[in-house]
């Protein structure tokens, strides 16, 4: 299963994508970024896309070794502002937020389109429950908890680099909402903090990276951690009436794989799982991240 946007979201669109880059349109402002999975040909050609663009992603030094990947400048190719909005209009009644994006210095802007399925997922789900909780682990600026927030939940919101929790409240904000709780730490010591005293929550979310570094140093490797948070997230989630959604952009993961990690740590339940895509206007697929989503 391959899941894309909703072409009803007009302040994002994928306008081409080839030869290892992409070239974005977020609300008014075109950019390209480097896209190592984007192995075709572009369609456009250079002075095309030079044309269009405000911005260009520059790799840097340090681009494709660990921890360094997504490093580099950006490139400024016509006016535009440093940080500026756009709006997630929800395919379902009440689904709607806004989101600050800006150009940071590890190529990414302040939100990851492909997830929007992941959103209208959280939501779908967050309203079918009465006054739920909701835990969002590696949560970055916040998109999935202001759909779960936007559905009555109360929201827990966890990530280890205080900047970006000071993002998502500002997108908080923003989009009229509150009450969400922040918390600044390492996944996996919460979760476990968590399970020890016995608290249970109705929804968990994990987006979790390749490699990352909690607030006080704590290392965090995909390949060697993953399961560990698992089991502990096994341990803090309701048994029943409740939902987790798990999702991995690391290179080598397949739905399959992220099916059979979150089958042996949570034991029986419902499970779905594909691939999260966006695709350029010219009918090319670009598949980004993949899914797993529990029902229980």
């Amino acid at each position: 299963m391959v899941e894309f946007p909703s072409e009803i979201w007009k302040d994002y669109e994928l306008l081409d994508s080839g030869n290892g880059e992409k070239l974005e349109r977020f609300g008014p402002y075109i950019m390209a970024r480097p896209e190592p999975k984007a192995l075709w040909d572009k369609t456009m050609g250079e002075a095309e896309w030079r044309r269009l663009s405000h911005v260009r992603f520059k790799p840097g030094a340090g681009f494709g070794r660990a921890g360094k990947e997504d490093s580099g400048t950006w490139e400024r190719q016509k006016k535009m502002e440093d940080q500026w909005y756009i709006s997630y209009p929800g395919l379902q009644d009440g689904l709607k937020f806004r989101l600050r994006l800006g150009l940071t210095a590890f190529k990414h802007v302040g939100v990851f389109p492909e997830q929007a399925p992941n959103w209208e997922f959280i939501y779908r789900k967050t309203r079918e429950l009465d006054r739920p909780k909701v835990l969002n682990l590696f949560a970055y600026t916040g998109a999935a908890s202001l759909a779960a927030k936007a559905a009555g939940a109360d929201v827990t919101h966890l990530d280890s680099v205080r900047q970006v929790v000071s993002w998502a409240r500002g997108n908080m904000e923003a989009s009229g909402m509150d009450g969400i709780r922040w918390i600044v730490e390492d996944a996996m010591k919460f979760a476990q903090r968590e399970a020890r005293r016995g608290n249970l929550y109705d929804g968990i979310i994990l987006d979790p990276p390749a490699y990352g570094h909690g607030p006080d140093g704590e290392k965090w490797k995909l390949d060697e951690s993953l399961f560990g948070l698992l089991r502990n997230v096994a341990r803090i989630l309701k048994p029943e009436h409740s939902f987790m959604v798990l999702n991995l952009y690391s290179n080598g993961y397949s739905a399959a794989l992220g099916e059979t990690l979150v089958r042996e740590a949570l034991g029986k339940a419902h499970l779905s799982s594909g691939e999260l895509a966006l695709g350029d206007s010219f009918g090319k697929t670009l598949p980004l991240s993949i899914f797993v989503r529990v029902e229980r």
